[in-house]
């Protein structure tokens, strides 16, 4: 991708997605561990990060005062719960990084990219803008840097700060990372076909399994959330093929079978992937798809590990009512949801959020107030079925007809595989 393509883009609000790991472990991952919301990005085996761990404390051990050793052991860390989906390395990030920071406060750019790759982790966002706004000023041609921050702005809302970080990331790095982030932005403002040519770009530009496998994963993920199943089963078994270490493609084709009806095939592929990564993701479609299936000690049993997830990423630091809001709105628990979606709304003021406090109200019955958060939800333009299918029950409950025919349509247009009793499969973040 050229500048100027990249400045066409940013006209056409160009910012965010999933980043991939960099040869250097400072370039931490962002989500994809607690919200989760999409997929892990590609990276190195869990056994890689261990002996990068164990390379670091040697290192250490023989000179304690190394502040860039500290700095890329709390970033091996960070990348060892994304692999693992285990929190109780966030803390250990958190030594680590602060003990970088203590040797060196003035000029460890590293250390503060790291806390806002840590912080974007634990859903501290603005925290996260913080520590790369900081680092920014000491690196400010570091393209890590502005990823960190492109992440951490489009979670909060504000689209102008991410594209522009992106932007800059993008003109000093152009790649698998910054051209999956500008595809993600398409998509967020309604332009599906431009953010699927950008992601056939950074296809173009992976080589490796990994990176090839996360790109056609994503272009599944384009597809899925249109409604053409066969495009989206294509290319997670693309995915699958380019790696077949890589578990989102085999979400990704366990979704797809749930939506055409193959629920044997879905069930055996979900329990398979969610016996490899126990993302709260992917255990979340599993419940809800064996709800559908009236199997209720099975979903039972998966709403247990749901629970005891939710648990221990909050005792690591993680806040995610996000999550928590739609999970208990898929799941019955009104006030729940809405007690969830005002305090994620306190935090940050994403459409995403906007969707799940204007779904949340309108379970309480407060629908005049659900339709503002449901306009804010669509004011990107992103064709995103279930912001449009939420909105039209909203508007149908205020009395407004014609308005919730009209955006009725446009959820249906935009994938008219929607399978409302599996909400979570359809659940375009």
């Amino acid at each position: 991708m050229t500048v100027t393509h990249w400045k066409h883009l940013k006209r056409r609000h160009a910012a965010y997605a999933a980043s991939v790991l960099t040869v250097a472990l400072v370039a931490l991952l962002v989500g994809g561990i607690a919200g989760r919301r999409r997929a892990p990005a590609p990276g190195t085996p869990a056994v890689t990060a261990t002996g990068a761990i164990a390379r670091y404390q040697q290192t250490l051990h023989d000179t304690p005062g190394d502040y860039r050793t500290w700095a890329d052991l709390g970033a091996a860390y960070v990348q060892q719960a994304r692999i693992t989906v285990d929190p109780t390395y966030y803390p250990k990030a958190d030594g680590a990084l602060r003990r970088s920071l203590a040797l060196d406060d003035t000029e460890n750019y590293p250390a503060m990219v790291g806390m806002a790759a840590l912080a974007n982790a634990r859903h501290d966002f603005a925290g996260a803008v913080r520590w790369g706004e900081r680092a920014k000023k000491i690196s400010p041609s570091n393209p890590d840097v502005f990823g960190t921050l492109g992440d951490a702005y489009t979670q909060l809302g504000d689209y102008p700060a991410a594209t522009a970080a992106i932007g800059r990331m993008t003109a000093l790095q152009p790649g698998v990372s910054s051209f999956t982030r500008a595809s993600y932005e398409l998509e967020q403002h309604g332009d599906v076909a431009g953010a699927r040519r950008v992601l056939e770009q950074a296809l173009q530009a992976a080589y490796t399994p990994a990176d090839v496998a996360f790109c056609r994963y994503y272009l599944g993920e384009l597809a899925l959330h249109a409604g053409d199943l066969g495009q989206a089963a294509e290319q997670y078994g693309l995915a699958r093929t380019a790696d077949p270490t890589y578990v989102p493609a085999l979400e990704g084709i366990a979704k797809t079978e749930a939506l055409r009806g193959d629920s044997g095939s879905a069930v055996r592929d979900f329990q398979t992937v969610v016996g490899r990564i126990p993302q709260p993701q992917y255990v979340v479609e599993y419940a809800e798809l064996l709800t559908s299936l009236k199997r209720g000690n099975e979903a039972a049993r998966q709403r247990q590990v749901i629970d005891g997830e939710q648990r221990l990423f909050a005792a690591n630091g993680v806040t995610d009512d996000l999550t928590a809001s739609e999970y208990a709105a898929d799941t019955g628990d009104a006030a729940g949801a809405l007690a969830h979606a005002r305090a994620e709304w306190a935090r940050r003021r994403s459409v995403v959020v906007a969707d799940a406090l204007a779904w949340a109200l309108h379970l309480n019955g407060k629908d005049t107030e659900a339709l503002t958060y449901a306009r804010q939800a669509t004011r990107l333009g992103w064709r995103n079925a279930v912001f449009y299918q939420h909105k039209a029950a909203i508007e149908d409950a205020v009395g407004d007809t014609g308005a919730a025919r009209a955006d009725r349509a446009t959820a249906q247009r935009a994938n008219p595989h929607l399978d409302p009793a599996i909400p979570a499969i359809g659940r375009a973040t």
